[in-house]
């Protein structure tokens, strides 16, 4: 009986190995390195401002330097004439840049997605501005807009405007000179986004439009512009923070003149560190703009409703 109970009896099921970690981190220990390198250029930087922002710092007054807690604070929004109209500046060039890179990024969307011969072409010559710096779009403007070779010449020439006329030294036309030279290399930035976006707009909506009798106006109220909404919501952000810290452009084009009416608030705190050698205030000015643009961004996505229902 003890032979026949020890046969039936069921073998003991093999020991389940316990499964290595090892597998499951390897990802993450692969891309540490890279991650770790990352995190130290980008937390450093920004951890350095926050504690420059508190110090009195100028290299070339050693004697002043040191904890200066919100002082630099306090002078920015109590003693510091210029930041606010930097800042409205500021306010001012982000808002009119960006709306009419977006109107006109979508333009030469709609027309470079139809189909027409050179379309391959017309697109790399639209697209073609985006690839140049910024400094690099600054010169090629300022000669553009020289008195004696660029753009007045040839008009005075033709009898429309006088001779020796700078547009970048008149308070009146700096602004728009300024406008039509950023826009030259930030509508493509918008063009090359929603086209990408347009050409995953399925073309059986339109045809079902169509048979409805939906005009083409209405076919890009309904159809084009909500299946757009979150590639413009994001553009549209990325655009107006890279247009309020821009610095190159207007440093080469007008150098933030004349009479200091193209400062932007970036640009102040490059004059402020670069050429008065005033690090702490300049970093203090760093971290405002800094939670303005926190501030702005989040209070944007939320009333767009990013990543929402179409």
């Amino acid at each position: 009986m003890a032979q026949a109970a020890a046969v039936a009896k069921p073998p003991a099921p093999p020991r389940r190995r316990r499964a290595s970690a090892t597998p499951r981190r390897l990802p993450y220990l692969l891309i540490a390195p890279a991650a770790l390198l990352m995190l130290g250029f980008i937390a450093y930087p920004v951890l350095s401002v926050f504690y420059y922002s508190l110090q009195d710092y100028n290299p070339t007054k050693p004697w002043r330097n040191g904890f200066a807690g919100f002082d630099n604070f306090t002078r920015i929004f109590t003693e510091d004439p210029l930041f606010l109209d930097t800042l409205v500046f500021s306010a001012k060039w982000v808002f009119v840049e960006v709306g009419l890179q977006l109107m006109f990024g979508l333009a030469l969307a709609l027309i470079v997605n139809q189909t027409f011969v050179g379309r391959a072409l017309g697109r790399a010559l639209v697209f073609s501005p985006w690839a140049v710096s910024g400094v690099l779009t600054s010169a090629i403007w300022v000669l553009l807009y020289n008195s004696q070779t660029g753009i007045t010449r040839y008009l005075a020439d033709m009898g429309i405007g006088e001779y020796g006329v700078s547009w970048l030294s008149d308070t009146s036309t700096v602004f728009p000179a300024a406008i039509v030279a950023d826009l030259w290399r930030g509508v493509p930035f918008f063009a090359i986004l929603i086209l990408a976006d347009l050409q995953s707009v399925s073309r059986d909506l339109y045809e079902a439009a169509e048979v409805d009798g939906a005009s083409r106006f209405k076919q890009f109220w309904h159809i084009t512009l909500p299946h757009l909404k979150d590639a413009i919501i994001l553009s549209t952000l990325l655009r107006a923070v890279w247009e309020f810290n821009n610095v190159d452009l207007l440093y080469t084009l007008t150098g933030g003149g004349p009479a200091g009416t193209t400062t932007t608030l970036p640009l102040y705190i490059a004059n402020t560190s670069v050429d008065a050698h005033d690090f702490g205030y300049a970093s203090a000015l760093t971290t405002v703009a800094f939670v303005i643009l926190l501030f702005c961004s989040m209070v944007y996505l939320r009333l767009s409703k990013f990543g929402g229902e179409k």
